[in-house]
């Protein structure tokens, strides 16, 4: 058996991926130059590099180890679907037992009527699926003119073609001849950047009706769905206010409209229940899961679908799929971390202990001379960086310079959060405890301290 227990020194790893690896969302010249950090890797909540450094993980991967990282038991899960049965696709009237079981459990947990999954390998490829299958929806029902999806402005729903066009994130509509036709775009429910001085409230309803002005704009007999993120994630965790989800849910109803709820950051534990859905009091056709359905230990994905919208699918041949839909051992993986997560009352853990916890220190960071706002919504928080908290003010540098800073200040300081424009974000591994949760909370609060002071020392610290 080939095990790998040594690896190079850190700059023959560097020299070697800036040679050959070419990286996501990444400028790669300037990337190869500075050299990449090599995570060689990670139990629990923390990551080590390949210079031996620990690192607290505030990002859980890419908002998905749910879990925790090392966890033994999802090995043994894999090893033994492996030995089993390593690979069979569900085509051609076949089907195995991951596919089967995993299925059902979804079912089981997932809110309403959503009672059947079709499986993917991704998010992305997931609303890919939606994409299609909301459309085939309205063909198969007589009314292939109703075509139009509405998606939202920094939306994220992915990197493909589909999943790309129904973000809203310019981007990546800037490469490639995205968007694809009929998608168009409102503005997303980001009070805090975009509210002015309408209460929080009065904006969510306001950003919910352009969902209207849009359908009557189209013509209700020519708009297939909406899709939207319960949270934004990737936009930079905007929690809408309390007025926008019913008003939208109040919407697609009157008009007939299917709504999608892309869940792939928000399921599974990371608001407090299975899925944000039932959080927010969302009742949807069609839910996009991946990342947390897994913990991210095996790649899968799917759309969770309503009774509805099933019974017309499953009439008719859905000529689309995937070769690894359903695949055994992801699917295997996948309900071993579901087990983990019912077994070990993760989300009881959520709810009770780390949640109000780390609730309690991140909005505590909003008296920081530099945070204009910390918003949290079950494990998922942000904080916007300001030069001028009364009244909510850029920065007069180009958006996300002193984001970039504070983010690499938390590198430094052996902390991963994100930036996103000059907003940093967290959404750490669910099972993280109160003593790591203050971990976090001291390097946020000394990477942005020294964030403050290189952002006065720059002259970077006043208003646009």
């Amino acid at each position: 058996m080939t095990t790998i227990t040594n690896h190079l020194p850190t700059a023959e790893l560097q020299r070697l991926d800036a040679a050959h690896h070419m990286h996501p969302f990444t400028t790669g010249d300037a990337l190869n130059k500075k050299g990449a950090r090599v995570i060689t890797k990670a139990r629990g909540v923390f990551l080590t590099d390949s210079e031996g450094i620990e690192i607290l993980d505030g990002m859980a991967g890419l908002w998905c180890v749910n879990i925790g990282y090392g966890r033994e038991e999802m090995a043994e899960a894999a090893a033994r679907q492996i030995r089993e049965l390593t690979y069979y696709n569900t085509f051609f009237q076949t089907t195995h037992v991951p596919a089967i079981a995993l299925a059902a459990k979804l079912a089981e947990l997932a809110p309403g009527d959503l009672n059947h999954v079709f499986f993917a390998g991704s998010g992305s490829e997931a609303n890919d699926t939606n994409l299609r299958m909301v459309r085939t929806y309205w063909a198969q029902k007589g009314q292939p003119e109703r075509n139009i999806v509405i998606a939202r402005k920094n939306g994220y729903h992915g990197s493909t073609m589909g999943g790309g066009s129904l973000g809203g994130m310019a981007p990546i509509h800037s490469q490639g001849g995205l968007p694809i036709p009929n998608i168009h775009h409102i503005g997303q429910p980001h009070w805090y950047a975009e509210g002015g001085d309408m209460s929080p409230e009065e904006f969510g309803l306001q950003r919910a009706q352009e969902l209207e002005a849009a359908i009557l704009e189209f013509g209700p007999e020519r708009v297939a769905a909406f899709i939207g993120e319960a949270v934004q994630g990737a936009g930079g965790v905007i929690i809408p206010p309390s007025t926008y989800w019913p008003e939208i849910q109040r919407i697609c109803k009157k008009y007939d409209i299917l709504l999608i709820v892309d869940e792939v950051i928000t399921g599974f534990g990371r608001t407090g229940n299975w899925f944000a859905c039932e959080t927010f009091g969302i009742e949807p056709d069609i839910i996009t899961v991946a990342k947390g359905l897994s913990s991210g230990y095996q790649p899968i994905g799917g759309s969770i679908v309503g009774d509805k919208v099933a019974a017309v699918i499953n009439a008719c041949e859905f000529n689309h799929g995937y070769t690894y839909s359903g695949h055994p051992v992801a699917a295997a993986v996948a309900l071993e971390n579901l087990r983990i997560l019912e077994e070990e009352k993760v989300l009881d853990h959520v709810r009770e202990v780390a949640a109000p916890y780390l609730k309690a220190k991140w909005e505590a960071l909003a008296d920081h001379p530099l945070v204009g706002e910390a918003k949290i919504c079950g494990m998922m928080g942000s904080i916007a960086l300001t030069p001028d908290k009364a009244s909510r003010a850029k920065f007069a540098s180009e958006e996300g310079t002193v984001g970039l800073i504070c983010r690499e200040r938390c590198f430094a300081n052996s902390l991963v959060m994100r930036h996103v424009g000059d907003r940093m974000i967290i959404s750490p591994p669910l099972v993280i405890t109160p003593a790591e949760i203050d971990i976090l909370i001291e390097r946020a609060t000394k990477s942005l301290d020294e964030c403050l002071a290189a952002v006065k020392e720059r002259g970077l610290y006043k208003a646009a």
